[in-house]
């Protein structure tokens, strides 16, 4: 690649941008800054024991009671993952199919989109229980719980990408008789996928709030994470409900490393896929 100064016509051959290597994460650069805040908040967490001891246990507290249960937490870490990736799926395909007919037709966008809005600043503590009462008490309401709270990010995000497509980049596919589908497939689409995967780095981990949102607020649950977390609140042994919440925080940081990784393999000629 050469550049070329405009005030004396001189090129120069520019170095090429270092490229980001694969094992970046193993420098001290990388993981130091996160150990030193980790340590900080776990003294910060200590200090808070000493003084608060009945709203925060000891850490060892958290860690013994994780250690001598694993298989509570591990069992009912499946049922909320579980409840959260059907929700999550049956968000996503929802979003996408509505976000790809609004961008096509803007009649059923000017009569969707404001009922879409109605449903995303709807309380889902308020519709859990109703859901409960129309469907009974087995994981339909939960996953059905996940799915709006993902649906709204992902249908957003992607009706966005897929309408800002540059108008001279259309002209030009029209002019060689490109149809609908072609101009979704091989322009649209692609255009929309960075604004979808910015959607699912929100509701990937979101997922498993909505399903643990569903659990204790839907009367009738038997397990899964959220109801631990009720059962041992209303208890107070606030060692099950930190150690519950702190499988909930590990299974948010998976599911976004997940996504993270998808996102860079299938955006890699995106000019942000390595941020």
């Amino acid at each position: 690649m050469t550049v070329t100064d405009e005030r004396t016509g001189l090129t120069a051959k520019a170095a090429p941008l270092p490229e980001p290597s694969r094992f970046s994460w193993l420098r001290p650069a990388f993981w130091a800054p996160l150990l030193a805040v980790l340590a900080l908040l776990g003294l910060l967490w200590q200090w808070g024991a000493g003084k608060l001891p009945y709203l925060l246990p000891p850490l060892q507290e958290v860690g013994r009671t994780l250690t001598a249960q694993p298989a509570y937490y591990v069992d009912n870490a499946l049922v909320t993952l579980g409840e959260a990736v059907a929700g999550l799926a049956t968000g996503f395909a929802a979003a996408c199919t509505l976000a790809v007919l609004t961008s096509e037709l803007p009649l059923l966008r000017r009569a969707v989109m404001p009922i879409a809005v109605v449903l995303n600043v709807t309380p889902l503590v308020a519709v859990a229980p109703a859901l409960v009462v129309a469907f009974g008490f087995g994981p339909l309401p939960k996953i059905l719980i996940a799915a709006l709270i993902c649906f709204f990010p992902i249908l957003i995000n992607t009706a966005t990408g897929l309408r800002s497509v540059p108008r001279e980049v259309l002209q030009v596919y029209r002019t060689m008789d490109a149809g609908r589908v072609e101009l979704l497939w091989h322009v649209r689409v692609p255009h929309a996928l960075p604004f979808l995967f910015a959607a699912l780095r929100i509701v990937f981990p979101l997922s498993i709030v909505g399903a643990v949102v569903a659990e204790m607020s839907a009367s009738g649950s038997a397990r899964g994470l959220g109801t631990a977390i009720a059962v041992a609140s209303s208890m107070n042994q606030l060692p099950v409900v930190y150690a519950s919440i702190a499988v909930l925080a590990v299974m948010g940081v998976l599911l976004l490393t997940l996504v993270t990784f998808v996102e860079r393999r299938v955006l890699h000629w995106h000019d942000g896929a390595d941020d």
